[in-house]
């Protein structure tokens, strides 16, 4: 049985990352599907090779403010259908979901809010949540096989961040936030990471203000979600630390295709 090597980055700008060698790495690493989120961009303000790489299918879905959120695919593999969003203006707006049907398998790149700047952004990143549970409740009820990636926005457990104590009232780590993805994963998804390595303490982001990276002082935040029905499928999961560019770095999932 063939195997997708499947890459998830917040790339904190696609601009800026191409400054500092994206498409080097990009190249070299040579996945099946590359999925971003946070690209700031849409297609018209993107250098051609960012828009149309070769040997490569691009697609975006750009927010209706410029120079923010957005989420993008690249797949060596044509879609069958291509999704921007959920049909649901007050989130589509911000182009935060990318998400292609590669036959086999849906694979999404999702951006989730952050909803640390006041009450109503927290609401919005509930709101968001459980839009998008909805959303892709009604594909694994008819047995398709789901991968979702992304910035969840969310550290699931204290395993997840360094200092989960001090951050228990803020939002990222909020009772709240912790709950939903309880109930993602209880509605027939596994979180690919865990599932492989229950107790190897991993960061995906680390705040550039304080300097983070460099104490590894950071939280795990971009996961890899597959529907139940192909958690045997997972063959390795992975974070790519030693990637720079972005305050996040690559997370990676390898899966065997039926």
């Amino acid at each position: 049985m063939p195997t997708h090597q499947l890459i998830s980055w917040n790339v904190n700008g696609l601009r800026a990352v191409h400054k500092k060698g994206f498409m080097d790495w990009f190249r070299k690493t040579d996945p099946h599907a590359l999925c971003l989120q946070e690209t700031k961009a849409s297609p018209d303000q993107l250098d051609p090779e960012l828009v149309s790489p070769s040997d490569y299918f691009a697609c975006f879905s750009a927010a209706a403010r410029r120079g923010y959120s957005g989420t993008a695919i690249y797949t060596r593999i044509k879609p069958r259908r291509v999704i921007e969003g959920m049909g649901i203006d007050r989130f589509d707006e911000e182009g935060r979901l990318t998400a292609v049907d590669l036959g086999s398998y849906w694979l999404y790149s999702v951006y989730f809010p952050n909803g640390k700047a006041s009450k109503d952004r927290l609401q919005y990143k509930m709101d968001f949540y459980e839009a998008f549970q909805n959303h892709v409740r009604e594909k694994t009820a008819q047995g398709q096989t789901v991968i979702v990636c992304g910035d969840v926005n969310t550290a699931h457990r204290e395993i997840d961040l360094a200092r989960p104590k001090e951050n228990e009232s803020v939002s990222g780590f909020l009772p709240i936030e912790r709950a939903w993805i309880d109930r993602f994963l209880e509605s027939g998804f596994v979180d690919s990471f865990r599932l492989l390595h229950p107790d190897e303490v991993q960061y995906s982001w680390w705040d550039y203000k304080t300097r983070a990276r460099e104490r590894n002082i950071g939280w795990r935040i971009d996961y890899f979600l597959v529907s139940a029905n192909a958690a045997d499928r997972i063959v390795s999961a992975s974070i790519l630390r030693e990637v720079t560019g972005s305050d996040h770095c690559p997370v990676a999932l390898e899966f065997r295709v039926e």
